[in-house]
């Protein structure tokens, strides 16, 4: 198996290119983003060493499947998946900010409040709570959206005050998130699964904001399973989960949390598969679909044929 680790398409009329942690975003004109989800894979704001291959056409159809069902809350940028790692849609003024939602107390808000801290983003979060307990509603920690290294929290009042999202726009957007993630709460229950947290991001084309970016990937959200859900919680055992967790559970095992002056541990080829294999779990146990793996020895001249073909 090979992995798609790096594009540098010339497409006509290319304005530019951007190259995310996992996403090779090209613009088009100024009109049209090309984006090519890659099998490169990051962990605390990290882009790990070797590609996880088929990683980026999970993440490239489940997203395609969600905005899909989703568009009736609001349009999103999407207006085409012309090959299993690409969907082409709108160009749009992304706001800088992720609208993260948590439905439970998991990850970085349980490893926050395992320190002490009760007040995260500007939402206060009770005492007495448990690793992987459910809020009474859900609550949104937004982020900042960094070009370079780490996303840091920010509280609804910052956000405001520093001009990053108009108070308009952004009580928009937290309606919009509560609407998504009961969306996608619903369809995860569905597949037997549970939608812990999540994040979203938003843009504006001429007036209009628009759903951007990926949604309910494994790179972008974590799902329990429902079944046995409670009798772990109540026996304080881990909870059994499809997300990308695992990687960041044995990146710390081995010593690397993304701080100054750790260093990466070996991906040697066992784990890279089991990574693989773990992501395809994910795609149809969440979809409730076959994947069907796309032609992986040619990915790359497949990617750039499909598109053009598309963009002609």
């Amino acid at each position: 198996m090979t992995a798609i680790t790096k594009t540098a398409f010339k497409f006509p009329k290319q304005v530019s290119h951007y190259k995310g942690k996992v996403r090779d975003v090209y613009n088009i004109d100024n009109e049209c983003l090309v984006m090519v989800v890659s099998d490169r894979i990051s962990a605390f704001d990290v882009v790990l060493p070797k590609g996880i291959p088929y990683k980026g056409q999970v993440l490239n159809q489940l997203a395609d499947k969600f905005l899909k069902a989703t568009e009736d809350i609001l349009p999103n940028w999407s207006l085409a998946s012309p090959d299993p790692n690409v969907t082409i849609g709108h160009y749009c003024k992304p706001f800088k900010v992720e609208m993260v939602i948590r439905g439970y107390l998991t990850g970085h808000a349980w490893r926050t409040y395992k320190s002490g801290k009760r007040m995260i983003c500007g939402v206060q979060i009770p005492d007495g709570m448990k690793e992987h307990q459910k809020f009474p509603v859900p609550i949104i920690t937004p982020s900042t959206k960094a070009d370079q290294g780490h996303d840091e929290d920010i509280s609804r009042e910052e956000i405001i005050s520093q001009g990053l999202v108009s108070e308009h726009d952004y009580l928009k957007l937290e309606d919009y998130t509560h609407r998504i993630f009961k969306r996608g709460t619903e369809m995860a229950k569905e597949r037997g699964l549970i939608l812990v947290d999540t994040k979203y991001e938003f843009g504006e084309k001429d007036g209009q904001i628009y759903l951007i970016d990926e949604i309910h990937t494994p790179d972008s959200s974590r799902y329990f399973y429902e079944e046995g859900y409670q009798e772990r919680l109540d026996n304080n055992e881990n909870q059994k989960q499809l997300s990308k967790e695992f990687v960041r559970e044995w990146l710390m095992e081995n010593g690397f949390q993304g701080k100054e002056g750790q260093t990466i541990p070996e991906m040697n080829d066992d784990f890279v598969e089991s990574v693989s294999s773990r992501y395809i779990e994910l795609f149809e146990k969440v979809s409730g679909e076959k994947f069907v793996k796309a032609e992986n020895i040619n990915s790359v001249e497949r990617i750039e044929k499909n598109v053009l073909n598309y963009l002609g």
